[in-house]
């Protein structure tokens, strides 16, 4: 048997598709997968069970990236084609059944794209962390074995990213002295090109931190998230990448729309600006360069948010990452 899964170009996105992938590999343990995405998030998917080929396709000029993977695709006679894109490749090739994503905004992603499948409930993102990462992870978090503390300062745009003064200040409160993580590390993550906004956490926190910027693909960033006590971070991949990883995430959402986005899993919150999302929405509509679009959220409104993830819901969270059950025998 021949799948065709077609997903996101965006990190986030694509690691929200990953539980329906997940779904799909396990119905159907001896099928082949191809996996086709973007180049970002293309190494989450280089060890899932059954792959047989991973396609990661970079934009191109007249959307000829679209023209390239229906050539990769077409020779083939498949089973089986999900295509979140919705594109024309999933309705060119040859296949016995098709299924496209179905727009449901009243929804959570994880939902909507649950629905592709008719399951419900959806099943969780997961990860398929391999051997190289957990290496890179063992080079990279050198100098002690504790969990540790994760924080993810940056956004794909400066709107979404909490004042960097606070990161740093909530890191001191919790692994400073009567602190939840008291003498614990901190680890700060960010992409290559927002490496110099996390700057000023890093400096910030001194010798504390663990310097992960711009040092990270998304599976070696997940190899290390997993073994921290708690990630908190900015609406982003690496929180979708924290939360699937089974690691309790703190998503912070100013202009965001965390209905829809927010961390998903029973060991995941999110903490939302006192300042209306439209007021927002109207201030950055007017100025595309308008700062301070996530200072309604509170370092101790952080922190209390931090405070219910150490409880049972972490480790209930752990368990079904470490163990997973399989999804609903519904759907293909």
């Amino acid at each position: 048997m021949r799948i065709l899964f077609i997903t996101s170009n965006r990190l986030g996105d694509a690691v929200l598709s990953t539980g329906l992938l997940a779904h799909l590999s396990e119905r159907h343990p001896d099928a082949a997968l191809t996996i086709a995405c973007g180049p970002l998030p293309a190494p989450l998917f280089r060890s899932v069970p059954g792959l047989e080929r991973l396609i990661p396709m970079p934009k191109r000029a007249w959307a000829r990236h679209w023209i390239d993977l229906w050539r990769a695709c077409v020779g083939t006679r498949w089973d089986l084609v999900v295509d979140l894109r919705n594109s024309a490749v999933g309705r060119l090739v040859l296949a016995k059944r098709r299924f496209f994503h179905a727009r449901a905004p009243h929804l959570h992603k994880v939902e909507e794209i649950g629905r592709v499948l008719g399951l419900s409930p959806p099943p969780s993102p997961r990860l398929w962390i391999d051997a190289a990462a957990e290496a890179e992870a063992d080079r990279l978090l050198t100098g002690g074995t504790e969990p540790f503390l994760a924080i993810g300062p940056t956004a794909n745009w400066t709107g979404k990213e909490w004042p960097a003064e606070r990161f740093a200040d909530l890191a001191t409160r919790l692994t400073g002295p009567g602190g939840r993580l008291s003498g614990r590390r901190v680890a700060v993550l960010a992409a290559g090109p927002e490496r110099e906004r996390a700057r000023p956490v890093l400096d910030a926190l001194g010798s504390r931190a663990i310097d992960l910027t711009g040092r990270t693909d998304p599976m070696a960033a997940a190899a290390c998230v997993r073994r921290a006590a708690l990630y908190i971070g900015n609406d982003s991949g690496l929180m979708h990448i924290a939360a699937a990883a089974g690691t309790p995430t703190v998503g912070l959402f100013g202009p965001g729309f965390p209905e829809i986005y927010g961390p998903w899993g029973v060991a995941a919150r999110t903490v939302i600006s006192r300042v209306p999302r439209s007021e927002l929405l109207a201030r950055q509509k007017a100025d595309p360069q308008a700062t301070g679009l996530m200072d309604g959220i509170s370092v101790d409104a952080v922190e209390q948010a931090s405070e219910e993830l150490f409880g049972p819901a972490t480790q209930e969270r752990r368990e079904v990452v470490t163990n997973p059950c399989k999804s609903p025998e519904t759907g293909p």
